[in-house]
C-alpha cells in the first residue's frame, strides 16, 4: 500500500477514484466526484489545506480518499470494496491531519456497521448531527416558469455569484459583496447545459441552480439552488429543478441526489435514500 498527499495534479485521479467508488455501491453517494469539485471551487475552499488531503494506492490504482469539506474539521473517509480494513488507517490519519479546534466529524453511513465500529474503537462517538441524502427520478419532469420569467444560461462566475450571495441571505449591497467577494477556481467538468438562471423580462437574474453529471455515471447531483428574497413563492425553484432534470435525462441521468431532508425537494417527488451520522472526537 503506497500512500500520496495531495497535489493539484492529482485532481483528475481523484474525480475517478468517487466516479468508481459509487459506480456500483451508492453507500457512499454523500460523497461523489462532483461533490469534490463544489467543494473545490468553493469561494471558502482552505486550499492552504489541501495537500492534507490523503490517497492511498495499491498497484496504481486508488483504494482510499480522505478529504475534507471545503475546510478541515469535517472530513469524509473513503475506502473501496474489497479494502474495508483500510478504514481505520484512513480515519487515524484525517484525525491527526484534518481536524479543526472542535476535533474532527466525520460522516458514516448508518448502515456501515464496519465503519461505526472502528470509528468507535478510536475514540469516536455519535452526534446528532446528521446528513440526510434524497434521490428523484430525471424522467417525467415537466418545468413549468410562471409568465414573466425565462430560464438563462449565466453569463460568468462573478454573475453566479451574485445571485448565489443574494439567494443564501446575504443582503443585496453590491458593494458590499464586491467587497467580501474571493476568488472562485475553475469548476473542470461544469456543464453549461446543467448550469441554468431564471431571469425576470428586465433582465435581472433572480434564482440559480446547477446540477452536475458525469457520462459514466447513472446520475446527477444536484449543488446548489437558490432564490433571491422578493422572488420566493412564485414556483421559480421547482421550474428550475425541473428543467434541470429533464436536461439531465437527456443527457442518460436515470437519478439525481441532493444532501437535504427540507420538504421543499419532498413536494418535488425526492425520497430518502441514504442516513449518514456525524462521529466526533475532540
Amino acid at each position: 500500500m503506497i500512500f500520496q498527499a495531495y497535489k493539484p495534479k492529482l485532481y483528475q485521479t481523484v474525480c475517478d477514484f468517487l466516479l468508481s467508488l459509487n459506480r456500483l455501491d451508492k453507500t457512499h453517494i454523500n460523497w461523489n466526484w462532483a461533490r469534490f469539485e463544489w467543494s473545490m471551487g468553493h469561494p471558502y475552499f482552505q486550499k492552504e489545506s489541501e495537500n492534507k488531503i490523503g490517497l492511498w494506492y495499491e498497484n496504481g490504482r486508488v483504494v482510499a480518499l480522505a478529504v475534507y469539506d471545503t475546510y478541515p474539521g469535517e472530513a469524509a473517509c473513503l475506502v473501496a470494496s474489497g479494502y474495508e480494513p483500510l478504514f481505520e488507517e484512513v480515519l487515524s490519519y484525517a484525525y491527526a491531519n484534518l481536524k479543526d479546534d472542535r476535533g474532527l466529524g466525520v460522516a458514516i453511513n448508518d448502515k456501515s456497521e464496519g465503519e461505526i465500529e472502528i470509528a468507535e474503537r478510536l475514540g469516536f462517538s455519535s452526534a446528532e448531527q446528521k446528513e440526510i441524502l434524497m434521490v428523484v427520478s430525471t424522467k417525467g419532469k415537466e418545468p413549468a416558469l410562471p409568465k414573466g420569467f425565462r430560464f438563462v444560461e449565466p453569463g460568468d462566475k462573478d454573475e453566479v455569484q451574485w445571485v448565489i450571495y443574494q439567494g443564501f441571505d446575504h443582503g443585496n449591497d453590491f458593494e458590499a459583496f464586491q467587497k467580501q467577494r474571493t476568488p472562485v477556481a475553475d469548476k473542470p467538468h461544469l456543464n453549461s447545459y446543467l448550469h441554468l438562471c431564471v431571469e425576470t423580462e428586465a433582465g435581472e437574474k433572480v434564482a440559480y441552480c446547477c446540477l452536475w453529471y458525469d457520462p459514466s455515471s447513472d446520475y446527477a447531483y444536484l449543488e446548489p439552488l437558490c432564490v433571491i428574497p422578493g422572488y420566493r413563492g412564485k414556483g421559480l425553484g421547482k421550474a428550475l429543478v425541473y428543467e434541470l432534470l429533464r436536461r439531465a435525462n437527456s443527457l442518460g441521468a436515470d437519478s439525481a441526489y441532493v444532501i437535504s431532508d427540507m420538504d421543499f425537494y419532498k413536494k418535488l417527488g425526492f425520497k430518502p435514500a441514504e442516513t449518514y451520522s456525524f462521529y466526533w472526537k475532540k
